[in-house]
């Protein structure tokens, strides 16, 4: 796919297949998102791979928005490894890791796999459940799989505004 065909065809699955990700594609997103730009070259995120029944069991406790995805990423980043702003109490820990989940998406639909970007969740008992450094904080949970036979896309999906709307030019 060409990267205007892969923007115009993502979108959110909330229906997955039991199909599951091989590996060797969730690597090829895995490095799509190592790729990512990150302030100062920072590259503090930290992805987890979420593919045991365990690990997964663990992902539903704190949310309800897994869909069935038989592979979850967890996009961390370590707090004490961010790049403080000039003048601004603002860090680059959760922009940087928006950035890297934001390749993910884009890498996980150019490889023809289905995904869901999920906010919905307990951060803090997600980091517990995970045994995860008190450094780090986790920013989003991706859900990625193959969409049921029987999934149905959110009718809202191809509505956006006119650029008119969220754009100024000046």
């Amino acid at each position: 796919m060409d990267f205007r065909e892969v923007i115009e065809k993502r979108y959110s699955c909330k229906k997955f297949s039991e199909r599951k990700v091989d590996k060797e594609t969730i690597e090829r997103i895995l490095q799509a998102g190592r790729l990512a730009p990150t302030a100062k070259n920072l590259q503090e995120h930290h992805i987890y791979v979420l593919t045991s029944e365990e690990s997964l069991a663990k992902v539903d406790k704190v949310t309800p928005c897994r869909y069935g995805a038989s592979t979850v990423l967890a996009v961390a980043y370590d707090k004490n490894n961010v790049y403080t702003y000039p003048k601004s109490n603002r860090t680059s820990g959760i922009e940087d890791a928006a950035i890297v989940a934001t390749h993910l998406c884009l890498a996980a639909t150019n490889e023809g796999v289905d995904n869901c970007w999920i906010n919905n969740f307990d951060a803090d008992e997600l980091i517990k459940e995970l045994e995860l450094p008190e450094n780090e904080d986790i920013l989003m949970l991706l859900d990625l799989g193959y969409k049921s036979d029987d999934f149905k896309m959110l009718p809202n999906h191809f509505s956006r505004k006119p650029l008119e709307e969220t754009v100024s030019w000046r």
